[in-house]
């Protein structure tokens, strides 16, 4: 059964990167991580949604933020705030694709923000984060390029 899932779910990421977007960023109508504030998650520890009027364009990406702070924060270190792989499913990635996810899948490792493609996924990611965040860096430079 456990052979089962992992197939399935490798078979539907080999689908998504077919019609995964060129963009090294996931995005959803031009909006990075589905319009949620990627300061927030390290703030305040949950997923908050972003306000179009406090917007600001990183990786030729919108994101949005809850507050001016927030904003501001990640002005100041982007690179701290976005999330790991662009905002693509850290599973995913690990095992050479683009998926899409879902800001409820998140996880800080590190100090760094992951996301996955279903609360599902994120168990199995759960199981063994550093191996498959050992994978998806080595992945990720040919699987951004993916389209």
């Amino acid at each position: 059964m456990k052979k089962t899932f992992f197939a399935m779910v490798l078979a539907f990421f080999s689908v998504c990167s077919a019609n995964a977007q060129a963009n090294e960023v996931f995005t959803v109508n031009g909006i990075a991580i589905n319009g949620y504030d990627a300061v927030a998650f390290f703030k305040e520890s949950k997923p908050v949604k972003g306000f179009d009027s406090l917007a600001y364009i990183y990786k030729d990406v919108q994101w949005l933020f809850s507050s001016a702070e927030n904003m501001e924060a990640f002005k100041a270190d982007p690179a701290h705030y976005a999330p790991q792989y662009g905002g693509y499913c850290a599973y995913g990635t690990a095992a050479g694709h683009k998926a899409p996810t879902q800001a409820e899948t998140w996880t800080i490792v590190n100090d760094k923000l992951y996301f996955n493609f279903t609360m599902k996924v994120k168990q199995s990611w759960l199981k063994d984060q550093t191996r498959f965040i050992e994978q998806a860096d080595q992945q990720w430079p040919a699987v951004k390029q993916q389209k």
